[in-house]
């Protein structure tokens, strides 16, 4: 059977795609099978046509347990993504004496059994290292008494939220994209190098370890690409939600001719990934969109933009 994507032969049992990497819903021996020719291939050519398919399969790099159709299960919880796209909100059922943590201020509504618990995570100097980071001192916790309960939350900008099931994974999140995850994730603040604050986001990334659910949320749609091994792709640092730990990356100038160059370009900075991974890509730049908005506002002398009757 070939991939629905991109028309790709698979493999028998394939769980994605060596190809563009999507992820086959339901795969199992009846439902992939090998493609047939007009006429009967040959036992050498079905074993090339299965080793170039391996070879494909090898060049992918591990990708996240990303779910497609926005639900699915955690350790005493079920989640799921509603009213996907410009204003998503997620929504945990938890399970009697079940927990759930999330961003300080992430909460929109919960059962009245929910008990919210709020900590400095890490100690002070964990919770200073996450203010510096841009992240709220504070972590939340909501944990469902006497039985089970719901909790619901969303970022404070507009945009999609995505669902990440982590198996033993590592995985980089800019400070702004996390929401909230599993209480048995283990969630550091990293030193995102000198250049990262010349990249307007800021001096430091999350590294977020373990397994269980991890929510991110994004300004805008999150568009999901992955690379081959030895791939390389250029990502602007505005767009940046979250990758997989083991990829390399360095920062950079747009254009490799110049700095004024990248300056007329409109880029400043931009981050060069090496696969094989996957990347998590926000469609919008709320940087770029604040600037938009700038010239609305009244400046700091006092004087005023442009106004707006109603």
């Amino acid at each position: 059977m070939n991939c629905p994507k991109c028309n790709s032969d698979l493999l028998p049992d394939a769980r994605f795609c060596g190809s563009c990497g999507f992820q086959l819903q339901n795969s199992s021996p009846h439902f992939i099978q090998q493609p047939q020719s007009f006429g009967q291939q040959s036992n050498q050519q079905q074993g090339q046509q299965i080793k170039h398919q391996n070879q494909q399969s090898q060049n992918l790099g591990g990708a996240f347990r990303f779910d497609d159709d926005g639900r699915g299960q955690g350790r005493g919880y079920s989640w799921e993504i509603q009213h996907e796209g410009s204003f998503a909100l997620a929504v945990v059922n938890l399970q009697a004496e079940q927990s759930i943590s999330a961003e300080a201020g992430a909460m929109v509504s919960m059962s009245a059994n929910v008990d919210l618990h709020s900590e400095l995570k890490g100690g002070v100097f964990g919770a200073f290292k996450r203010a510096v980071g841009g992240e709220s001192a504070f972590v939340s916790t909501f944990t469902s008494r006497g039985g089970a309960g719901e909790v619901t939350l969303a970022p404070g900008a507009p945009g999609d939220v995505a669902g990440i099931e982590m198996n033993n994974q590592t995985f980089m999140v800019q400070s702004s994209s996390y929401l909230a995850g599993d209480t048995n994730l283990q969630v550091e603040t990293r030193f995102g190098g000198a250049k990262s604050w010349l990249g307007g986001e800021g001096l430091f990334l999350l590294q977020v370890n373990g397994s269980g659910l991890l929510l991110v949320s994004s300004f805008g749609a999150i568009h999901r690409k992955t690379l081959r091994a030895g791939e390389r792709y250029v990502v602007d640092t505005g767009h940046l939600v979250a990758w997989e730990g083991q990829m390399p990356y360095e920062l950079r100038k747009a254009a490799k001719s110049g700095f004024f160059r990248s300056f007329l370009s409109g880029e400043g900075l931009v981050a060069e990934f090496s696969g094989p991974g996957e990347l998590l890509i926000q469609t919008r730049n709320l940087r770029a969109f604040a600037g938009l908005l700038k010239p609305f506002f009244p400046s700091q002398s006092g004087s005023s933009g442009f106004k707006i009757d109603m």
